[in-house]
């Protein structure tokens, strides 16, 4: 699958199937990861690869009861470092996920961005350092449901040439 076929087929999944990812898969999951830019290719970003299944479920629990977390096969947490660049930080870590997002939906396996979630309690339960940052929570894993596309705003709604135009 192309990048711009995993773009049409990326869909948030909410229900994994309980299938590891083999590691071969993981490992060219986060080469694609790791290739994302930068600012100034600081790299401000680190992950941690929860696949232990008890730790997975504290996690789910520290992120709202998602509880659908702990079923996926690895959940990626991703942290920014803003000792290593205060203003980027978290965007540069955002693109490194999305590499992430479609890295996986090319490969056959589904995602779900999770933004809702307590940072001290992720931090306390991964050892994470307090200076950095959260950013989000990324579970990977088989896919058990096939979403449909849900709604897009037309072009014209979010697309203007040469200036800003108002509805």
């Amino acid at each position: 699958m192309d990048v711009l076929e995993a773009i049409h087929a990326r869909r948030s999944i909410r229900k994994y199937k309980p299938e590891a990812i083999p590691n071969k898969k993981l490992e060219m999951i986060l080469e694609a990861t790791r290739l994302a830019p930068s600012a100034s290719n600081r790299q401000p970003w680190r992950f941690v690869l929860v696949q232990d299944t008890n730790r997975k479920k504290t996690l789910a629990q520290a992120a709202n009861d998602q509880m659908f977390l702990a079923d996926a096969a690895v959940i990626a947490v991703a942290v920014g470092d803003p000792e290593v660049t205060a203003k980027w930080h978290e965007k540069d870590t955002m693109i490194a996920l999305e590499h992430m997002v479609l890295a996986a939906t090319a490969l056959g396996y589904g995602t779900c961005w999770i933004g809702a979630f307590n940072e001290d309690a992720v931090k306390h339960l991964l050892k994470i350092p307090e200076k950095t940052k959260v950013v989000a929570l990324l579970p990977i894993g088989v896919p058990d449901e096939k979403p449909a596309a849900r709604p897009r705003k037309k072009p014209s709604e979010i697309f203007f040439r040469e200036e800003w135009k108002s509805s």
